[in-house]
């Protein structure tokens, strides 16, 4: 496999309908500021770089990412790039700065516009091009928040909104109120769930699917064994059930078919697992932009090579088992997933 990754602009997808165009590939910026350990700012700022010269244009983030310290440190790349890029960002998860364990969601129409406010203020601009709510509180009606929400819009201070960790249903109620442009959740070749339903509705509905964690958090990327044991402080998978002990073993051993796969194509494990995202656009009938995350220019532009890989029928079927195989949820606690909630309203039935 040879070291070196020409920088290519890839190809645009609009975002739902009538939404943004924007590259096929997205950016996500959570690990820069927080989950993933410490961060060399330098690093990261000229992996931001390579983004724009990629045609890497849907960069995303979220109130939550480091209490606020994530839309602040992208806010000079902003500026310098407000006109070639998609700013997407999220509000839900309200935080204190006199407590930051205090993790409480907040759909409420107030702290909606409050939030908002936040976000436009840390990122430094005058309007948020796709605004999701990252997590869905089921106490607060969905149409109350998504009511506001679409006041954002009208004033001017949103273009698009979106929604994150929904099932079909709340999708579907919550375009009713006011079209909905993209629903991020994660979807990858160890998470499968949001096929069942949620995919369905959304390419019926036009709108835009954005798989988080594309590669499974790093687990598609590499070869983890115990990562309890193997990853630094500070980082967040060393809580995930799927990175630990047993689990971990059982998955890491699912992944020959990837390497071998990658093997014949000469490129990456972490490629192959982001050709395989970009393919399911395709089956579903659905604009699909995963926003894999970096703090590594070699790496942001490896995964944006990845857009040119076509994986053939016989490759796709030795990878088709996989989902239905790994070992331990995505969360600790499903209870904020769209499939956590699917579960509830079955075991209601």
């Amino acid at each position: 496999m040879s070291n070196s990754i020409d920088i290519q602009e890839i190809r645009k997808v609009e975002l739902g309908t009538g939404g943004p165009l924007v590259g096929v590939q997205g950016f996500g910026a959570m690990g820069i500021s927080t989950a993933y350990g410490r961060t060399d700012d330098a690093a990261a700022r000229d992996t931001l770089a390579a983004t724009v010269e990629a045609g890497v244009t849907l960069i995303d983030t979220a109130d939550m990412y480091g209490a606020g310290a994530n839309e602040e440190f992208l806010a000079p790349f902003v500026a310098a790039h407000r006109d070639e890029i998609t700013l997407a960002t999220k509000f839900a998860f309200e935080f204190r700065a006199d407590d930051p364990t205090h993790r409480a969601i907040n759909n409420d129409p107030a702290y909606i516009r409050r939030a908002a406010e936040d976000s436009l203020r840390r990122l430094g601009v005058e309007v948020i091009d796709l605004y999701y709510m990252h997590r869905r509180d089921p106490a607060v009606p969905l149409a109350e928040s998504v009511g506001a929400m679409a006041e954002l819009v009208r004033e001017g201070k949103v273009r698009h909104l979106g929604l994150s960790e929904v099932t079909g249903a709340e999708l579907r109620e919550a375009h009713a109120v006011h079209p909905i442009t993209a629903i991020q959740s994660e979807w990858s070749l160890f998470s499968r769930d949001v096929e069942r339903d949620v995919v369905g509705t959304a390419a019926e509905l036009g709108v835009a699917f954005v798989p988080y964690s594309p590669l499974g958090r790093g687990f598609l990327a590499g070869s983890f064994t115990d990562a309890a044991k193997e990853l630094s402080g500070g980082d967040f998978r060393q809580s995930q059930p799927r990175f630990s002990g047993d689990n971990a073993r059982t998955n890491a051993a699912l992944l020959a078919p990837l390497h071998k796969i990658a093997s014949d194509h000469g490129v990456t494990a972490a490629q192959v697992a982001l050709a395989w995202v970009h393919r399911r656009a395709e089956e579903h009938g659905l604009a699909v932009v995963p926003i894999p995350g970096t703090r590594k220019r070699a790496r942001l532009l490896e995964n944006a090579a990845a857009t040119r890989i076509t994986l053939t029928p016989e490759e796709l079927a030795l990878l088709e088992p996989i989902g239905g195989q790994v070992a331990g949820d995505r969360y600790a606690d499903m209870s904020l997933t769209s499939a956590g909630r699917e579960e509830e309203e079955r075991s209601a039935r």
